[in-house]
């Protein structure tokens, strides 16, 4: 059977529970379109996010890989087009690295294009109902920063027949939960819903 790696990060900023992780662990066992799906949670760390990822796709040896973020403001699941070379974090990772201006990989081409279907991933999402889109920004956070470091290590290590790519998702409604006037006033997506829309993307991969 295929397998495909996908990954959610640890909270971050301050919060208590991280979307993209709730993701990742409600797919992990799951059989869908074929393939076996294996989690694993990643540090919002520079560098050992992207470690952390190497290092499953040596262990599994996946078929495919899907990295997942969260995007808060953003109210819909958005499918990443390019990860580019450069670091310009607003807020300190965990660790409190905060790079200005810093490359990701020195020397690197600027930008890598993601390999996963995103046309089809986004058109089986929304043919559930379910809002989504093309992003063409992963930002310049540790999202863009595991984005461009997987594609550049895929590239380099001569695996680029595997897909790869990351999807942005809302915040969960528990996090508005918490918080009050302006502040909880941000699109939300049930973790269900999420779940639902990652199976038909799964089902996007050949």
């Amino acid at each position: 059977m295929k397998k495909l790696l996908i990954t959610g990060f640890q909270p971050f900023d301050g919060e208590s529970v991280n979307p993209a992780l709730e993701v990742a662990k409600g797919l992990q066992g799951k059989t869908i379109n074929g393939y076996e799906v294996i989690a694993r949670e990643i540090p919002v760390v520079r560098f050992e996010a992207l470690k952390a990822v190497q290092a499953a796709i040596e262990e599994l040896q996946p078929n495919a890989v899907i990295t997942i973020g969260q995007a808060g403001g953003r109210p819909d699941i958005t499918v990443e087009r390019v990860g580019i070379n450069i670091d310009d974090f607003r807020i300190p990772d965990n660790k409190g690295n905060q790079p200005i201006d810093e490359p990701v990989v020195t020397g690197g081409p600027v930008a890598y294009w993601a390999t996963l279907p995103i046309k089809k991933m986004v058109a089986n999402v929304k043919a559930q109902g379910i809002p989504a889109s093309v992003s063409n920004s992963a930002g310049t956070y540790v999202c863009n920063h595991l984005l461009y470091g997987l594609l550049h290590y895929l590239t380099t290590q001569g695996k680029t027949a595997i897909p790869a790519g990351f999807i942005h998702i809302p915040y969960l409604p528990e996090q508005m939960a918490v918080r009050s006037g302006k502040d909880a006033q941000v699109a939300t997506m049930s973790l269900d819903t999420l779940l639902k829309g990652f199976e038909t993307m799964i089902a996007a991969l050949d």
